[in-house]
């Protein structure tokens, strides 16, 4: 399987965003206790290996950046079902993620190429959206649509200082009988944390519970 983005910027730059720890930081994941640094010397590094603009991770998926009109395409091609026995239950979860962190590297290396980013999450197990649910009434108005894929919606909010919002539900189904919601909330300047912090917390755990972890988070 693959996942693709294209990103308005010279492979040089993208290439960058994939091999620097702090530019890695303003797109992957989200920020928690106990370890983005970690993990993310784990992934991108310690069992990483580069050739050219190729990254092929220690899990077996594989990043490669080429140019192509109007910028560079980010192709990340997921290892096989099967080749980590370990994550298999978890596969379509990490392909989401990837989905969703292609997509925030994109805005980050277009829109906040030299900002620290500052994030919220937020999981949990439901059979209804949270894009269906009312999550964006929590959203002002003036928000712009970023991507929209079969599980995810993506949306660039101005207030959260030109922040981004992704939302992502998986349907219940048999490896996951109750469903699966996340939010990550990508803020920029002096956005108010704490006051969306209790905002959405109050919103979300009165629909979604139980906290979804992933082996590693």
């Amino acid at each position: 399987m693959k996942i693709e983005v294209t990103v308005a910027a010279p492979v040089e730059t993208v290439w960058n965003a994939l091999r620097d720890r702090d530019k890695i930081r303003h797109w992957h994941g989200w920020e928690y206790e106990g370890g983005l640094d970690e993990e993310i010397e784990q992934i991108y590094f310690t069992r990483a290996v580069e050739d050219g603009t190729t990254l092929r991770l220690g899990n077996g998926d594989v990043f490669a950046v080429e140019a192509v009109e109007g910028g560079s395409r980010v192709t990340l091609t997921r290892a096989p079902l099967g080749a980590d026995p370990d994550w298999d239950a978890y596969y379509d979860d990490v392909t989401e993620g990837w989905i969703t962190f292609l997509h925030q590297l994109r805005f980050a290396v277009e829109r906040h190429p030299d900002d620290v980013r500052h994030t919220l999450f937020f999981a949990g197990v439901g059979a209804v959206s949270p894009i269906e649910d009312g999550a964006l009434d929590l959203v002002p108005g003036d928000s712009e649509l970023w991507y929209r894929t079969d599980h995810q919606l993506g949306l660039v909010v101005d207030a959260w200082g030109n922040g981004l919002l992704v939302l992502s539900h998986l349907p219940p189904s048999e490896k996951k009988p109750a469903g699966a919601s996340m939010a990550i909330l990508s803020l920029y300047g002096d956005t108010d944390r704490d006051l969306l912090e209790a905002q959405w917390r109050a919103w979300w755990t009165e629909r979604y519970p139980e906290q979804v972890n992933l082996p590693g988070t």
